[in-house]
C-alpha cells in the first residue's frame, strides 16, 4: 500500500485494536523477515527508507518497497508519539495468545523459555526479549502487571517479538518445564548443564524473586560476581544465561 491517503486511513483503522506499532526501520524489517502480518507502513522518506534496506536488508526490500508509503515528515510525526530517527513506523497484528501458549507449551522444547519475574522497567523487557531472540529461546514470559507488548516494549526488542513467543503469564500458568531461577543465594551457574526445557526465571530489578516465583523453582542458581558488586543489568543476567545454557547443553551429533 504506497498510495498516502489510503495509508493514513488504514492507519486510523487499525491504530488501537490488535496491532501493535513497530517504532523505526529495523523493527519493521526484522517484524517482515518473522512473518508478522503488517496491514500499514508509513515513512517521511521513502527513498532513504528503500536506500536502508538495500543496504542493511535486501532480503525484505521488495516487501518494504510493496508496503510502505510516504506520508512526509509532519504526517508521519502526527502517527507516533515520539519519531524514530530512520523516519518509519508500522502497524503489525499482534500474534494470537492462543498461538503463543501452544508453543510455550509444546515438549520437548529445543530452547528454554526465559521468565521475567514482575520485571519493572519497559526496556529492560525489550532488550530481553531481542536476547532471546537472538539466542533462539522458545519465548519470554512476563508476570505482573507489565505488557510485553507495550510499545516501548517493541522499540526496545527491535521488532523480534515476532521471532519468538511473548506473553504475560501468572506463576500458576507457567509452561511446563524445570524452573530454574536466579538468585544471589543460589549455587553456582558454571557447575549446572542446563536443559532445553528449562524455565529461567529472573526477579525485578529491584526486589528479585517474588515469594511465589521462588516457592516454584526447582532449583536456585547464582551468576558469578565479584565480591561488594550489588547487581548485573537485567538484560545482562539473561544474556549470561543463555550464554551458559547455549555453551553446555548437549547437542545433537
Amino acid at each position: 500500500m504506497t498510495d498516502p491517503a489510503a495509508a493514513l486511513a488504514a492507519w486510523r483503522r487499525h491504530a488501537g485494536g490488535a496491532c501493535v506499532l513497530l517504532d523505526g526501520f529495523h523493527a519493521l524489517k526484522h517484524a517482515l523477515r518473522f512473518g508478522a502480518e503488517v496491514p500499514v507502513a508509513v515513512t517521511a522518506d521513502r527513498r532513504a527508507a528503500l536506500a536502508l534496506a538495500d543496504e542493511l536488508a535486501p532480503d525484505v526490500r521488495d516487501a518494504l518497497d510493496a508496503a510502505l508509503a510516504e506520508v512526509g515528515p509532519a504526517a508521519y510525526a502526527g502517527l507516533v508519539p515520539r519519531p524514530h530517527p530512520t523516519a518509519v513506523a508500522a502497524l503489525a497484528v499482534r500474534p494470537a495468545r492462543a498461538a503463543a501458549l501452544r508453543r510455550l507449551a509444546e515438549l520437548p522444547r529445543r530452547a528454554p523459555v526465559v521468565v521475567l519475574d514482575q520485571p519493572r522497567n519497559l526496556g529492560n523487557a525489550g532488550a530481553v526479549i531481542r536476547l532471546a531472540a537472538g539466542f533462539g529461546a522458545t519465548g519470554v514470559v512476563t508476570t505482573g502487571p507489565l505488557d510485553p507488548w507495550h510499545p516501548t516494549v517493541v522499540r526496545g526488542g527491535a521488532g523480534l517479538h515476532f521471532a519468538t513467543a511473548v506473553e504475560r503469564l501468572d506463576v500458576a500458568e507457567l509452561p511446563p518445564g524445570p524452573v530454574y531461577a536466579l538468585d544471589p543465594e543460589g549455587a553456582d551457574i558454571r557447575g549446572t548443564e542446563l536443559p532445553d526445557d528449562a524455565l529461567l526465571a529472573f526477579g525485578s530489578e529491584r526486589s528479585g524473586l517474588s515469594a511465589e516465583l521462588r516457592a516454584r523453582a526447582d532449583h536456585l542458581l547464582a551468576l558469578p560476581m565479584r565480591p561488594q558488586v550489588s547487581s548485573y543489568n537485567l538484560a545482562t543476567s539473561v544474556a549470561m544465561a543463555l550464554y551458559h545454557w547455549s555453551a553446555t547443553a548437549p547437542r545433537p551429533s
